[in-house]
């Protein structure tokens, strides 16, 4: 699916906001400009911002405000990135090495900050106090999510609960808060709020979920990161799990193993195992789960060409590639 087909209702909505981006991303400080420009036009999707300026227009928001705030969702999303890099010790991001490889550590936790503080910045600008809680909630989320993920790494006990709350919390809640802006900048009824909150936070859920399925089914190429990536850094995604579940003893120990130790010297035998059990299928069915609970959500919304678009995004959550 052509995501151009998705974007085609707030086509000039976009370009607005890609262009606030640039303009916003400005500092005196020369190394915050290279390492932000460097993110920012590394190729992502933007579907978070898509998300605020699909659900606005849904709800029937006639204003310019969701710009701002498809920017500031960008903005925080960003600024995870170059912390989960740091964090995690990833290379390779988009096909291109992480900002972390480029300039270091300490620049990129900074220049995420800069972006942090940014984005409150033009959010405050917005001028509502509901915007301002959503949004600070929502961070509070994604933090609490990225530390729970932590919790998580080298621990082959993990439970599909445990690693259905990191994900909900570190990458739903920002697809959640950007819906549900939409609706709060329409003046929408608490019934449509709901309903569109409800929507990004099956999306972002479903998105996650093939996330992680493509991360030991696609080759590196297509995907823009090392293949196994989440298994060396100690992380036990879904497909994992479920193969712990379900799969032989012997597959128990080496994927247990995996875990404990980082498995990217035997990622081949890890990916032959996980192939062998219904573990990508099992992550696939629930990705389809919630995109069909985001798109009973929609159902509350005015039918419109932006809430079809919200319907088709939700389809690409999970017919995606890379």
């Amino acid at each position: 699916m052509d995501l151009s087909t998705i974007r085609h209702p707030v086509a000039e909505d976009s370009k607005a906001v890609d262009a606030l981006i640039l303009r916003r991303l400005q500092s005196d400080v020369v190394l915050i400009n290279q390492i932000g420009h460097y993110i920012v036009n590394s190729g992502g999707k933007r579907l978070r911002p898509l998300c605020v300026l699909l659900a606005a227009r849904a709800c029937g928001y006639s204003g310019e405000r969701h710009i701002d705030l498809a920017a500031v969702v960008e903005f925080i999303h960003t600024s995870t990135l170059l912390h989960d890099d740091v964090v995690d010790g990833s290379e390779l991001r988009r096909n291109r090495e992480t900002a972390n490889v480029v300039w270091g550590n300490d620049a990129s936790v900074l220049v995420g900050d800069f972006l942090y503080s940014r984005a409150f910045e033009m959010m405050v600008d917005v001028g509502s106090m509901r915007v301002m809680e959503v949004l600070a909630h929502a961070t509070n989320r994604i933090a609490e999510g990225e530390v729970l993920q932590l919790l998580n790494e080298r621990d082959p006990d993990t439970s599909e609960t445990r690693y259905m709350e990191v994900i909900t919390r570190k990458t739903a809640t920002l697809f959640e808060a950007g819906s549900r802006l939409g609706a709060v900048l329409a003046d929408s009824s608490s019934a449509v709020e709901a309903a569109a909150a409800s929507y990004g936070l099956n999306l972002g859920i479903a998105f996650q979920l093939i996330d992680d399925a493509l991360d030991y089914s696609v080759d590196n190429a297509e995907w823009g990161k090392n293949v196994g990536d989440d298994l060396e850094e100690g992380k036990p995604t879904l497909p994992v799990i479920r193969a712990i579940a379900v799969g032989t003893p012997a597959q128990q120990t080496l994927l247990r193993d995996a875990i404990e130790h980082g498995g990217r010297d035997q990622i081949d035998a890890v990916i032959q195992a996980i192939a062998s059990t219904d573990a990508i299928a099992y992550t696939a069915q629930l990705a389809k789960t919630h995109v069909i609970r985001a798109q009973e959500a929609l159902k509350v919304l005015p039918v419109s060409a932006a809430t079809e678009a919200l319907a088709l995004m939700a389809d690409f959550a999970i017919s995606r590639t890379h």
